[in-house]
């Protein structure tokens, strides 16, 4: 990250810019159609959405333009200690700053203040970089999904004790 690079909560204005970095980035990787994120309706109003108890998400911000985000929530379906990284995407010019792992840095620590014992995620092949990252962060793959995350898409499961 650079001088000036900022990883902030999400505001109710960083809604459409979010919307559009996932709906922008997932493709890119495959991943459109039923069983993906860029169909959840949650993509349209991240702030309102990570506004609830043990919901958090950050985005990262260089020049007063909002490039990516990630947060953490409740895994649905799955037991009560347990979160789920969800909706981490970056646009390319953001991508190798350091902001990744900045980023899930604040995520983690949000999920360790808010009570969770462990953090989940699912992600897709191909997403080589995403997944180096995620095990340079202590996840480590498990062979199939928890909980129901309604994202039949994914196909590579990570879980990571906090």
């Amino acid at each position: 990250m650079m001088p000036g690079d900022t990883i902030r909560p999400i505001a109710p204005a960083d809604d459409a810019a979010m919307a559009a970095i996932i709906r922008t980035v997932m493709p890119e990787f495959g991943a459109s159609g039923q069983g993906f994120a860029i169909n959840d309706p949650e993509v349209d109003w991240m702030s309102r959405a990570y506004s609830e108890p043990r919901h958090a998400y950050f985005v990262f911000e260089r020049g007063g333009v909002v490039l990516g985000g990630a947060g953490v929530a409740p895994l649905a379906g799955g037991d009560g200690d347990v979160c789920e990284l969800r909706k981490m995407y970056f646009l390319p010019e953001a991508r190798g700053l350091g902001a990744g792992a900045t980023m899930m840095t604040r995520c983690l620590d949000a999920a360790r203040a808010a009570g969770f014992a462990q953090c989940y995620l699912e992600t897709l092949r191909g997403m080589d970089a995403a997944m180096r990252l995620y095990e340079r962060s202590g996840f480590r793959r498990i062979d199939g999904p928890m909980g129901a995350t309604g994202h039949g898409g994914c196909n590579t499961f990570y879980l990571r004790d906090l």
